[in-house]
């Protein structure tokens, strides 16, 4: 199918998505990864953070553990061909396991670990380039083993420095970076095994080799070029410092915004500071009070510790009458990272020079070309989509401040003729209370976090026919609130794993919520050698805590974001795809990779899955129906504005990635404010420094890709829209479709591409019809 009918449908789609509310949460959701080889150096992690929310801030993550399950992490982590000494079989990072030991790993075995792999890898390396030739046998799998080994311990470090994070082991990974990203640009540059994978391209029997084998070679081939492959010497000497450079920028950013929001405390004495703040954000509050010194805390008498970390945050903004402190609060947050030790000012110009220089010695005229290579849409087709949204979305923006400005005025604010930045989410909050009758806090009790996970595991057995078990205790776990799963067939037999983190832990995680590979299904990797590999994955979330005897209690946005990550994690347990280069999450196009979770966000307003959750903790009750359809009545609730916050995003991405000069006559800072003055109704604050925290284009992987949010959402909506036309009230269908989807979106990976994928599961490409009725655009059909 041509990629036309895909573009002109996101396109038709923006231009009408004035009240589009945008469901994946910008400050934080995502898988992370860069591109779908794996020999790229940026490539681990690839976890994907998902998209940073709306005007809410609520968040688009002494003994070795031996299971008896059916996997293994890799052929082999032994090392035969190397003396003992330079191997340390104790050290848990080399040790042959099951699962992940990530009980036991401490920072003191990462330097030697990582420098025993890598140098056990080298000679595997010399090994294959020797023996290489275009077959599958000897270039594929053993690539395959090489990259899988990497994949594997890196990706168990720095998932630890990403959920436990410290000193030490930020300073061990520090140490080693650089030999392991040397290690990556040599694989990736290599010119043995690029040449094979020219030869099985250019071989007579090219036309035999499935999809999947087709697009590891275009992918590899594709991966080794932009790796710089086909650079002379002294420019691939430059390109791999750049790389080198980056990887270690990239890292220090994302270490001083962490750094940043540990760092804000602000400790209230006086209740009536924090009047209006619901009894949930003070139990959490005085609970950091606690873990701060004040062992007396409680939520009624205090002390109090306010944080930056999201739930504290997005408290205060939404319901602290004191506005100083709102002002305080929020000024805190739109300038972390931004001044003394922790200033990313310099660490963002540094990476954007080093982007452009990278792509210049590639050839594209700038780095938003070089990201665009390995995805579905171009950049001016991206640049395109973008302000037709924006121009669809400003008038609604503009009535959205207009309407708080009334109510504001109506309910006697002072601020009404002066309305700014932190009295938006607000008085926004007052007014959805006033027009739905919904309060999102008195909702919680209705969302327990056992509730919402036993329904979300029934719409995944009713959709795709699979079982999901508690399985903890088989797989060691970082933390004790982490929970671990087995899913299975309908047979009963295994098909994945998966870790689930929950909870924020301002103190050593970061924020965001998202979803990893830990392994991935893969037949080179069959531990028995006849059954593949199977996969496992974990999802990471930073929602609100349990407080005193009380389960964690969810806000809505939290249980969308929940199956926002399920559906990322689903892709990557699903998949029927035995090639490990191309099985899940792997090898597909960054600007589909959403569609899965955005598509399993639409359950959480279908009336039956919603009132399976929403049970009272206390009492059992179910929420009332009324309750229910107010909240899918409120989903478009100032979704223009939501829409522009997003396009901020995007925009200012794309910008900097094109057209903006490193050292030239602007700043930063600049290329922001002028994106906003087309992009947000109240402009910024001449301080907001929040490009100083945008982690996802400047630490994760989501350069020149933001607008990929957007561009997926056509996708995901009518996929969902599968279901209406089936009938979401016919059990028989809704399966049957579902088993559809599970069939295609979800087992194949990326061993086809994703446009191709869409078509065999829907009968055609997509339209924009779904993603206008969802944003109430269209009538809902009967």
């Amino acid at each position: 199918m041509k990629r036309s009918g895909l573009v002109g449908a996101l396109l038709i789609a923006n231009m009408l998505m004035a009240t589009r509310l945008t469901l994946t949460h910008p400050f934080s959701r995502s898988i992370s990864r860069t591109r779908a080889s794996l020999l790229h150096p940026k490539q681990f992690p690839k976890s994907h953070p998902c998209p940073l929310w709306s005007s809410s801030f609520s968040f688009c993550l002494h003994r070795l553990h031996k299971s008896t399950s059916p996997l293994r992490a890799s052929s082999s982590l032994s090392a035969p061909s190397m003396a003992a000494s330079s191997f340390d079989e104790a050290n848990p990072l080399l040790q042959n396991f099951d699962f992940p030991p990530f009980d036991v790993v401490q920072p003191k075995h990462v330097r030697p670990g990582i420098r025993a792999l890598i140098a056990k890898l080298e000679l595997e390396l010399e090994e294959l380039e020797r023996n290489v030739e275009p077959s599958w046998p000897k270039l594929v799998e053993p690539l395959e083993k090489i990259v899988d080994q990497l994949s594997v311990v890196w990706g168990m470090v720095n998932h630890l420095k990403a959920v436990k994070d410290s000193s030490d082991l930020r300073s061990a990974i520090e140490d080693v970076q650089p030999e392991k990203v040397k290690f990556q640009l040599r694989l990736g540059q290599s010119k043995p095994i690029y040449n094979a994978f020219k030869a099985i391209q250019e071989s007579a029997d090219w036309q035999t080799l499935s999809d999947a084998r087709k697009r590891i070679v275009e992918s590899q081939i594709k991966e080794a070029v932009l790796n710089g492959v086909s650079l002379e010497d002294d420019k691939r000497e430059s390109f791999n410092k750049i790389e080198q450079e980056l990887e270690k920028l990239s890292q220090k950013f994302g270490e001083n915004v962490l750094d940043a929001t540990k760092k804000f405390e602000k400790l209230i004495t006086d209740k009536n500071e924090i009047e209006g703040l619901p009894a949930t954000a003070l139990g959490l509050a005085a609970q950091s009070a606690v873990s701060k010194g004040h062992e007396n805390a409680t939520a009624e008498n205090g002390p109090w510790v306010i944080t930056l970390d999201a739930p504290s945050f997005i408290a205060v903004m939404q319901h602290a009458r004191n506005r100083s402190l709102r002002e305080e609060i929020y000024r805190a947050y739109v300038t972390r990272a931004s001044s003394g030790d922790l200033d990313n000012t310099e660490i963002i110009d540094q990476i954007l020079k080093l982007r452009l220089e990278k792509a210049k010695l590639l050839n594209y005229n700038n780095y938003a070309e070089v990201s665009m290579a390995t995805k579905m849409a171009t950049v001016d087709k991206a640049e395109e989509l973008l302000e037709k949204l924006r121009r669809a979305s400003w008038n609604a923006a503009v009535q959205d401040i207009e309407d708080l400005k009334k109510f504001s005025k109506s309910q006697g604010a002072l601020e009404t003729g002066d309305l700014t930045h932190w009295d938006i989410n607000f008085w926004s909050e007052r007014l959805r209370e006033s027009k739905y009758d919904i309060n999102e806090e008195e909702l919680r009790p209705y969302f327990s976090l056992p509730k919402v996970m036993d329904g979300l595991f029934n719409l995944a057995k009713s959709l795709f026919g699979i079982e999901i078990e508690p399985a903890d205790g088989l797989a060691p776990v970082w933390n004790n609130d982490v929970k671990f799963f087995c899913v299975k067939d309908s047979s009963g037999s295994p098909i994945a794993y998966f870790y689930f983190d929950p909870y924020s832990r301002p103190a050593e995680k970061r924020q965001g919520a998202w979803m990893d590979e830990v392994f991935a299904r893969s037949r080179v990797l069959s531990h028995d050698g006849t059954s593949a590999r199977l996969p496992v994955a974990h999802m990471v979330c930073n929602q609100t805590p349990p407080v005193g005897n009380k389960p964690s209690l969810m806000t809505f946005r939290e249980v969308e974001t929940v199956f926002h990550e399920f559906g990322h994690a689903l892709q990557h347990m699903l998949t029927k795809q035995d090639e490990g280069l191309v099985a899940g999450i792997r090898g597909i196009e960054w600007d589909a990779v959403e569609l899965p979770s955005q598509f399993m966000e639409n359950w959480c307003y279908h009336r039956e899955t919603l009132m399976g959750i929403a049970k009272h903790f206390e009492t059992g009750e179910s929420l009332p129906e009324e309750v229910y359809l107010k909240l899918v009545a409120a989903r478009t609730f100032r979704a223009g504005s939501l829409s522009l916050r997003q396009l901020r995003f995007a925009c200012v991405d794309l910008e900097l990635h094109t057209k903006y000069v490193p050292g030239g006559p602007d700043s930063i800072y600049d290329v922001d404010r002028r994106v906003s003055e087309k992009t947000q109704v109240i402009p910024p604050l001449p301080e907001d420094r929040f490009l100083c925290s945008f982690s996802h284009i400047f630490a994760g992987g989501y350069a020149a890709g933001y607008y990929s949010y957007k561009w997926a959402e056509v996708l995901s909506a009518d996929a969902f829209s599968a279901f209406e036309d089936a009938g979401l009230d016919n059990d028989t269908a809704v399966k049957e479709t579902g088993h559809k989807f599970r069939e295609t979106i979800l087992a194949l990976g990326g061993g086809k591409a994703p446009l191709d994928v869409f078509v065999q599961f829907r009968g055609r490409e997509p339209t924009p019809d779904a993603l206008l009725r969802h944003n109430g655009l269209l009538p809902v059909p009967a």
